[in-house]
């Protein structure tokens, strides 16, 4: 994977505009708009929503109404990095609750790359909404620890965020 960042506006290093370009596309970077930080953030969490959405494909259920919130406490001093990471998935499926958990837990635990680079720098937790009802509420993630509940997952369940 390469990325490239430049700086697309003008001459002056007050214009505050970056064009990324990958293998794939590009696009525009405008910090005074969108952060840094929020795209990483968004990055995250669209790695996560696209497993989400997959997961359910490869075991022929249906998904709806995915919303994923992230809330972030970071350090008040530089380095500002995340300390806690709390994700909040909101969804209707066809499914049981347990395979709804653990689609949720393929993608923090195994399959979204983005989250597991933080993992183990930052605390992880995330709460479940299935079909309306709460099902899990700021269980954490532990940095190197599969969920026993994970070991018994179906091959066609497998992950999607692998790009």
């Amino acid at each position: 994977m390469k990325i490239t960042i430049s700086h697309s506006s003008g001459h002056s290093s007050e214009d505050m505009k970056f064009l990324a370009e990958t293998s794939k596309s590009h696009f525009v970077i405008m910090p005074s708009v969108i952060s840094p930080v929020e795209y990483f953030l968004s990055g995250l969490i669209a790695c996560s929503a696209t497993d989400m959405i997959m997961l359910p494909k490869n075991g022929n259920y249906k998904i709806s109404e995915l919303q994923i919130i992230g809330e972030v406490v970071r350090n008040d001093s530089a380095p500002r990095k995340f300390n806690e990471i709390h994700l909040i998935y909101k969804f209707n499926s066809d499914s049981s609750d347990l395979i709804a958990r653990r689609w949720v837990l393929s993608t923090l635990e195994t399959y979204c790359s983005t989250v597991n680079t933080v993992r183990g720098v930052s605390k992880i937790s995330f709460s479940i909404i299935h079909n309306g009802i709460e099902i899990a509420s700021k269980n954490e993630i532990e940095s190197g620890i599969i969920s026993p509940v994970l070991t018994d997952i179906p091959e066609e369940i497998g992950g999607a965020c692998n790009t």
